[in-house]
């Protein structure tokens, strides 16, 4: 029988081979160039141009038993504070796994444009109030959610830290450590 890796080991795998795709991806003059040094109002406008160019991003959870649970969602676009909001069912696993573990992560890239990425680490905070739900009311909710104004929750997720890389805008990783230029929030 075949021994196999940990999940430890093929998360990091996976995340090393991402990371070494992503770096490949750049164009050859911006690999020699060195990280720029970017203020925090740069950072987040870089933040807002990725995130503006894609519909969806990945919801990043903890399960029951420590392991990470990724799942595809259709996020608002963030507001003035960076809180970024997005409807789902109230019976769906995310909604526990938050439940047991409000830090979550949002992943934000397409790697088709190697464009750069956005991840934003944050709390996720469930919402159920209607005036919140009819301020963000999208038309196709009446399908996806048939009684949404009862069937249907909100996640707000209030960022801890965010970390960017931008190509178009030369926010690109430290050469030695891959580090990606970032910012912390202030904790609400």
């Amino acid at each position: 029988m075949k021994k196999f890796p940990g999940i430890n080991t093929l998360i990091n795998l996976c995340c090393t081979l991402f990371m070494l795709n992503s770096y490949l991806l750049l164009p050859s003059e911006c690999k020699a160039q060195e990280k720029s040094e970017a203020n925090r109002d740069s950072i987040i406008a870089a933040a807002r141009e990725i995130i503006a160019l894609q519909k969806y991003c990945a919801l990043i959870t903890i399960d029951s038993i420590g392991l990470p649970s990724i799942r595809t969602m259709n996020p608002f676009p963030p507001e003035e504070d960076m809180f970024v909001w997005m409807a789902t069912n109230p019976k769906s696993r995310k909604i526990q796994e938050i439940k047991n573990n409000p830090m979550v992560c949002l992943y934000y890239a397409d790697h088709s444009q190697a464009s750069g990425y956005v991840a934003i680490t944050g709390k996720a905070i469930l919402v159920n109030d209607m005036s919140e739900k009819m301020k963000r009311k999208r038309d196709y909710w009446e399908q996806a959610f048939p009684d949404w104004e009862k069937d249907m929750v909100l996640i707000k997720v209030i960022p801890l830290k965010m970390d960017v890389l931008n190509y178009k805008r030369k926010m690109f990783n430290d050469q030695v450590t891959w580090r990606v230029p970032s910012i912390e929030f202030e904790n609400p």
